[in-house]
């Protein structure tokens, strides 16, 4: 029977999909909902996804493990053309995309381990030495939160 998207074969349903990704089919609608991977529906009003998807889900979950948001993978995502599979070049586009943010955050975390040990471990809190502390107000254009002095 053909589809708007190829052929059933060509396809596979929301709960293929969510096994042989890993992931909740409630993961999949939302997902979905939020533009990071399409589906179409058939005749019967079944979601079916085009095998590509789970390429997809594959790039999501790695990009998610190492720390980029849905946001920024969103984005990323948009670049790639819907209807065929992500494949090696597109990976290292991605990966390109997200490595400065990364590397910003390598270093955020690498800060933090680091100071956190000194400031936190001592038990003091030391307004004159913690690197938490955030005299006069001197870092509010950093935004809400804690941060840290370089």
């Amino acid at each position: 029977m053909q589809h708007k998207q190829g052929t059933e074969y060509s396809s596979i349903g929301v709960g293929e999909a969510a096994e042989r990704s890993g992931l909740a089919i409630s993961t999949l609608h939302f997902y979905e909902s939020k533009g990071l991977i399409k589906a179409y529906r058939t005749a019967g009003n079944q979601r079916r996804y085009p095998r590509s998807v789970l390429r997809r889900l594959a790039v999501i979950k790695v990009a998610q493990r190492v720390g980029v948001s849905l946001t920024e993978i969103a984005e990323a995502l948009q670049a790639l053309p819907a209807e065929r599979t992500p494949g090696l070049r597109d990976w290292r586009r991605l990966s390109r995309h997200w490595q400065q943010s990364l590397d910003e955050r390598i270093h955020a975390l690498t800060q933090l381990r680091d100071q956190l040990d000194g400031c936190i471990g001592c038990g003091c809190l030391s307004l004159k030495a913690c690197p938490l502390r955030n005299a006069g107000d001197e870092l509010a254009d950093e935004g809400p939160g804690p941060h840290f002095r370089e």
